[in-house]
């Protein structure tokens, strides 16, 4: 049986498993399931209804970014996601875990309002899908398709803006990292697989990427990640739930 992988197309922790499997040379195939279906399946499959989730060829099933990550450190040691010097692994390790369970869902919270604002965008995030879905049926079935993510993900008005407007300390935070070498070494390490796939889809919402841009994240992200397509139109949320972006240093 090969290594699956249980993905969604666009999915940024999905982003974190593929990038640490590619450079750990790991051979495995894709299962592609599309949100919010992919909660059913997953919950059935794995107990949870989150994805990434991976079956290893000997079958041990593992759920979640950060776990996975670590079973493929057990399985391939070479090249290690982790420092060797004990207080710059517990560093990564630290930045890791605040990339997984905090940071990571903020892109979500946020993504998932802005398409019920702006239906036309969601197309355009699904361009790379291999399950074919036509643009028109997609903005069509978007009412409800939003509604049922944004129970799922929290992501009521009131924690969108919160998150909108606590987005500036956050990536002051990542950039705090890239400046004391947590973040941004060759190769990438846990951390790097973990944060930076966030940022880059934060980069698609137009609303959002004024606050990153310009600092040293977004140029971390432009040379550790490839593109994506997806782009959400400036102007989808009120001015007033967005902090102003940080002066240019």
């Amino acid at each position: 049986m090969p290594n699956k992988l249980f993905m969604i197309d666009g999915s940024h922790p999905c982003a974190t498993v593929e990038r640490a499997l590619t450079m750990k040379g790991i051979p495995y195939k894709t299962v592609e399931l599309v949100p919010p279906l992919h909660a059913p399946v997953a919950k059935a499959l794995f107990g949870v209804r989150t994805v990434p989730a991976m079956t290893f060829e000997d079958g041990l099933k593992v759920s979640g970014s950060r776990a996975i990550l670590a079973e493929l450190e057990r399985r391939v040691p070479e090249p290690s996601l982790w420092p060797t010097d004990p207080e710059r692994r517990a560093a990564v390790a630290a930045a890791e875990r605040w990339g997984d369970e905090v940071f990571q869902s903020i892109p979500r919270r946020i993504l998932w309002p802005a398409f019920q604002r702006n239906p036309k965008a969601l197309p355009s995030f699904t361009e790379n899908s291999k399950i074919p879905a036509p643009g028109a049926a997609l903005v069509a079935a978007a009412p409800v398709l939003t509604r049922i993510e944004r129970r799922m993900n929290g992501a009521t008005d009131a924690a969108t803006r919160a998150d909108l407007l606590a987005l500036p300390a956050h990536l002051d935070r990542i950039d705090a990292w890239i400046a004391d070498g947590t973040l941004g070494g060759e190769p990438p390490n846990a951390a790097d697989l973990q944060i930076l796939p966030s940022v880059r889809l934060l980069m698609t919402i137009g609303d959002v990427a004024p606050l990153i841009e310009g600092r040293p994240v977004a140029d971390l992200v432009r040379r550790a990640l490839p593109a994506i397509g997806g782009h959400v139109p400036a102007g989808t949320y009120p001015a007033e739930w967005l902090p102003a972006p940080a002066a240019a240093t």
